[in-house]
């Protein structure tokens, strides 16, 4: 059966893993690369602005840890691990429309070195995350 003509498919990368609250996850060795995944930033519409999280902040699973607003809403992101951050996709400050374009390549928003390597099992992989967005 073909899909209807409005029907958007969302891209869910087969080897990252994901949060509840529509973040992206890259395993790194002992980092993670974070961003926002496909379905995120199309529930947004255009990104207009990204705050990303400080460079050396420590941070916890679960909570806020940086802002994407779009022409629709702001919406916090929240970090899927704990850890620090130790780098952060700076280009978005003159480009946040690239979360838009790529979220899972030149869009990512930082890299987290994390604590608890446990924490990344706690995370969905893309069978469950392509459950979770199809309600």
């Amino acid at each position: 059966m073909p899909l209807a003509a409005n029907v958007t498919v969302m891209q869910v990368p087969e080897q990252l893993r994901y949060s509840s609250d529509h973040e992206w996850v890259a395993v790194h060795g002992n980092r993670v690369r974070v961003g926002i995944t496909d379905y995120a930033q199309d529930a947004l519409g255009d990104v207009v602005y990204v705050q990303v999280p400080t460079l050396g902040s420590s941070v916890a699973a679960g909570d806020s840890f940086g802002e994407v607003e779009s022409t629709k809403s702001v919406s916090d992101v929240y970090a899927p691990v704990a850890g620090t951050v130790v780098a952060v996709n700076d280009t978005l400050g003159d480009a946040p429309e690239t979360l838009n374009s790529d979220p899972y390549g030149a869009g990512w928003l930082c890299e987290i070195e994390f604590t608890d390597a446990s924490q990344i099992d706690g995370l969905l992989d893309a069978a469950a995350y392509q459950a979770l967005i199809d309600g």
